[in-house]
């Protein structure tokens, strides 16, 4: 029995026996309506624009809901057309308007465009509560929208009254806004529940946008992926994650993520790079299709990205000596050099070094950093706590995500469970004690935690284990055996480069696996399923995102655009409504002028990864499981106040 003291706070809120039982009664009723949709997306990596399509048209929903209510009073390019204003409001009413001469004609379209919003509005809502609805409508037209979304002219009394609102919006210049918050209202009630299933950070231009738009979104949560780790890990404290940033930036031409977005001073660093490097061809940046950069910029950054990448090289040494239960001595790199020969002797082979880049280094002791290295390092850190737009979104990060999340019966992870080659969870012994499955990944999540909230210590376990996730052998985020970007620098046999995955990835093909590893998270295997990201789909190979018989669903198919030459698309994403699952592949993302005055989307295939043999309910989710637990306690309340 709940405390007397918590039932009479709670009584203060449901003072009568009639507001318990209305607020049972409307529960209860939730629970059973339909659940709602939930879009899951994955490995983004900062592709704002095809992002923000996918979010604007719930990956194709939109356009279902538009043909199911139009298909008969509108040919294909109307529907294309209005699909195409529901997406990008503000963008197209322009061009719309722009093909009429004469007033009369344009309020008679701003009329069709009216009712056919309040229609598919009322369509898109048909499975919520008018509560819910009502909060998803703009503020300023809530009244006048729900007068036009429930009329009701039975007995021909109000005929006049509808008309003159219609009328008076269009004649007031009110039209516009409407549609445009008619449209976005459209866009909420298509999806419940967005989930981000890891990766929003590095290679593309635009992450902070995305993380502006999620921290707006109605309903998201978040399942942090390696790069997100390595971002969260530099905000608390990590040295070594915030020089993988910023080489990653460079390598990418994205540093003016790092100094224009997050108002990170980077001439310390440039001053440092600009005494002690050369131009260097390993070392320039990657092609940007939205920047062109000067002879002297790519220069610079060619030499910022050098410098960088020593840094973290030597920065990596102390940590792998202190932690021995990371066990990655053979990552020692820095002292397997043999400076005078310019060589580097790995796992017994020896091989010859190319495009070195190794003035700051001292050969006694190559992990040693200069003063001038340190001093940067320390201005920049200090730079990067005290980033106020930086903290803003970090914050949310570790507010909304987690390392992995059970949701509505399915297991939501980013990376990978790590196994060994018979299937069994491997262990890694951390402080004295051995983890393994869910054990390992809570307890990473744990220090994690810890290392956020103590920014100030940063040569602890906490803040190398963040490291750890985005590097180490054992890390559900990584899932390989090392990670060789120094090979990839400065050695020309590709077998060096090579980077072995865990079993996991060979292993997630088997049905069994799959519902060992939904067991091990204590979901039910015969209605569970595991979704993942990290490691793009080659489609273009005929590799099938659906494994495991439908007990797995991977849901990179390569946003980021560094991968779509390798996958031959440009992302898959996944949409689970009551009536079952289905999973959606996105072709390039050119630009939002292209939909505007074509019309065109870029999903190309929606394949059913099942169907629901009974439509599932509210009652059957996360949600409906927290709604019972409030009927329970009003229940209480309702005996403890007027059933006595």
């Amino acid at each position: 029995m709940l405390s007397a003291k918590y039932l009479d706070l709670l009584g203060q809120k449901y003072d009568s026996e009639e507001k318990v039982a209305t607020e049972i009664i409307n529960l209860e009723a939730i629970l059973e309506l339909p659940k709602g949709t939930e879009h899951f997306v994955s490995d983004l990596h900062g592709e704002f624009q095809a992002f923000q399509h996918v979010l604007r048209n719930g990956s194709g929903n939109v356009k279902v809901k538009i043909r199911d209510l139009f298909k008969d009073e509108m040919q294909e390019e109307e529907l294309n057309e209005f699909a195409t204003l529901v997406y990008y409001p503000e963008e197209k009413l322009p061009l719309i308007k722009s093909n009429f001469n004469n007033t009369v004609e344009l309020h008679e379209c701003y009329i069709d465009i009216l009712e056919r919003m309040m229609k598919l509005v009322s369509y898109a809502s048909s499975k919520y509560t008018r509560s819910k609805l009502r909060k998803a409508l703009p503020k300023q037209f809530v009244y006048i929208i729900e007068e036009l979304l429930y009329k009701s002219d039975e007995y021909k009394n109000k005929k006049d009254y509808y008309t003159k609102i219609v009328q008076q919006l269009i004649s007031l210049g009110q039209a516009d806004k409407l549609i445009i918050g008619l449209a976005y209202t459209i866009q909420r009630l298509v999806v419940d529940h967005l989930h981000v299933v890891g990766d929003i950070y590095d290679r593309g231009p635009h992450p902070h946008k995305i993380v502006d738009t999620l921290i707006d979104y109605h309903s998201v949560d978040i399942q942090w992926g390696n790069h997100d780790v390595l971002w969260i890990g530099a905000f608390a404290g990590s040295k070594v994650c915030l020089a993988n940033i910023l080489r990653i930036s460079a390598r990418y031409n994205n540093l003016d993520i790092i100094e224009d977005v997050y108002g990170i001073n980077l001439r310390p660093l440039l001053n440092l790079a600009e005494k002690y490097y050369e131009d260097n061809p390993a070392f320039r940046p990657k092609r940007n299709s939205e920047i062109t950069l000067t002879e002297q910029e790519q220069l610079q950054i060619t030499k910022i990205h050098q410098a960088i990448s020593i840094i973290q090289f030597k920065l990596e040494s102390p940590i792998i000596k202190r932690r021995p239960c990371f066990d990655m001595e053979d990552r020692l790199l820095l002292e397997k050099v043999d400076y005078d020969k310019n060589e580097v002797t790995l796992h017994g082979k020896t091989y010859s070094l190319e495009n070195t880049c190794f003035a700051t280094i001292n050969p006694e002791q190559p992990d040693e950093l200069l003063e001038e290295e340190k001093q940067v390092m320390d201005k920049l850190l200090l730079s990067v706590q005290h980033s106020e737009k930086l903290a803003r979104h970090m914050k949310f990060l570790m507010k909304k995500g987690s390392l992995y999340l059970k949701y509505n019966g399915n297991l939501l992870i980013h990376g990978c469970i790590p196994l060994d080659e018979e299937g069994n969870m491997e262990q890694m012994e951390i402080e004295g004690k051995s983890y393994a499955g869910r054990d390992l990944l809570d307890v990473f999540e744990q220090y994690l935690r810890y290392a956020f909230a103590h920014p100030e210590e940063t040569d602890d376990m906490a803040t190398d284990m963040a490291w750890y996730l985005w590097t180490g052998e054992y890390s559900s985020l990584f899932g390989k055996r090392e990670m060789t970007t120094f090979e990839r620098y400065f050695i020309k046999e590709k077998e060096t480069h090579k980077e072995r995955k865990n079993p996991y990835y060979h292993l997630r093909e088997d049905e069994e696996m799959c519902r060992k590893i939904l067991a091990e998270f204590e979901l039910d295997p015969d209605n569970g399923r595991i979704i993942n990201g990290h490691t793009p789909v080659k489609e273009r190979e005929g590799e099938n995102p659906i494994k495991a018989n439908g007990k797995m669903i991977v849901i990179d198919g390569g946003f980021s655009k560094a991968y779509q030459p390798t996958t031959g698309i440009a992302g898959y994403t996944l949409l689970y409504n009551s009536y079952g699952m289905q999973i959606v592949a996105h072709q390039h993302f050119n630009s939002k002028e292209e939909v505007l005055i074509n019309g065109t989307d870029v999903l190309s295939v929606k394949r059913l990864v099942d169907e629901e043999l009974e439509r599932k309910l509210v009652r059957e989710t996360n949600i409906g499981e927290v709604l019972q637990q409030e009927i329970t306690i009003l229940n209480s309340l309702r005996e403890y106040r007027y059933m006595k």
